[in-house]
């Protein structure tokens, strides 16, 4: 594995050719430029999400490319508040081209999830995001393209794809309001 420091996501994405896919699996994450847009959201207060820019800036340029970007979120339900953030949130994600599906985690074997969160690149190299015990974003990410890696990821990919929902219908089915 190679570790990866900084924000390595410009050059990964950069260097894809077809697909960049995320698995998240955690209902919280501790990401430090969310703290204070997840508070404002818990405090009801509006928030510009200026923050969120880079990222979706990142997104165009990689599917203005023709490549696809795609994530499944495992979600418990009820929502706990960041996964009902990252509801309302997802809208800027899909205006920026990701397509991102949802499968409630009582609907899934948990068999077919695996405890930790991956990026597939091409469906050859995997990214793991590293925290520490407590959950926090470690500064790092593990990069790897040992073939037994991406092919199990691979499987893991199409077995939840088949399985998830849409954004839009997700939000619809589950009454979720993601206006403020």
């Amino acid at each position: 594995m190679q570790l990866l420091t900084g924000n390595p996501w410009p050059d990964l994405f950069g260097q894809c050719q077809r697909e960049a896919f995320h698995l998240e699996v955690r209902d919280t994450y501790a990401v430090a430029n969310e703290s204070e847009p997840l508070r404002r959201f818990l405090d009801d207060e509006p928030d510009d999400n200026a923050w969120f820019a880079p990222w979706g800036q990142l997104v165009r340029e990689t599917t203005g490319r023709g490549v696809k970007v795609t994530r499944i979120r495992v979600v418990t339900v009820p929502h706990v508040d960041y996964q009902r953030w990252l509801l309302e949130l997802t809208a800027l994600n899909a205006e920026a081209g990701e397509d991102i599906r949802y499968i409630p985690r009582h609907q899934v074997s948990a068999d077919l999830v695996p405890s930790d969160d991956f990026w597939l690149l091409d469906d050859q190299r995997v990214v793991f995001n590293l925290v520490d015990a407590t959950g926090r974003a470690a500064g790092a990410s593990a990069l790897t393209t040992d073939h037994h890696i991406a092919d199990h990821c691979r499987t893991v990919k199409q077995h939840l794809w088949q399985l998830a929902t849409t954004y839009a219908t997700y939000v619809a089915d589950h009454a979720v309001d993601t206006s403020r």
